[in-house]
């Protein structure tokens, strides 16, 4: 909302883990009237419950919801790009099965090719390089550490 200066129409890419962030935009993005592109690996979707309340917000309010294996279907005219760990605190003893599943997810240059022209980079940190290249993290389209000024203040 502060880089765009609002969030009614803009759409969202989430590409990563059905994790508690998505969740947390599954449940808003709508009632914000933002649409949101998803992309999960296979078994890493979000929770079917929380889907369900997403696509009935998303009826309600007008906006898109797309549910995808494919990162580049998900980044196609979004205006954001994000992503979270792919590895969670307790999760450790399933890194090499999540790497696994989680090749071609990182975020790249190459996937903000198809987004809108003026594309940004989110994570809500800390971030991992398999997640997320340097070129994007680091490049003036990210707004990491605006994002982590704006958390501080909330919590």
């Amino acid at each position: 909302q502060e880089h765009y200066g609002g969030l009614k129409g803009l759409t969202i890419a989430w590409i990563g883990d059905g994790n508690n962030v998505l969740h947390s935009f599954l449940t808003s993005a709508a009632k914000l009237g933002m649409h949101l592109r998803i992309a999960t690996p296979r078994g890493f979707e979000p929770d079917l419950r929380i889907t369900k309340i997403a696509e009935q917000n998303s009826k309600e309010y007008g906006t898109k919801l797309l549910l995808t294996t494919d990162p580049l279907e998900a980044a196609d005219s979004a205006n954001v790009l994000v992503t979270d760990t792919w590895i969670s605190m307790g999760q450790e003893e399933e890194k090499k099965e999540r790497l696994k599943a989680f090749q071609g997810y990182q975020i790249t240059m190459q996937t903000a090719k198809s987004a809108a022209s003026n594309w940004t980079f989110l994570h809500c940190l800390p971030r991992k390089p398999e997640e997320v290249d340097d070129e994007v993290f680091y490049s003036p389209r990210s707004l990491v550490f605006q994002e982590a000024e704006n958390r501080k203040w909330t919590i």
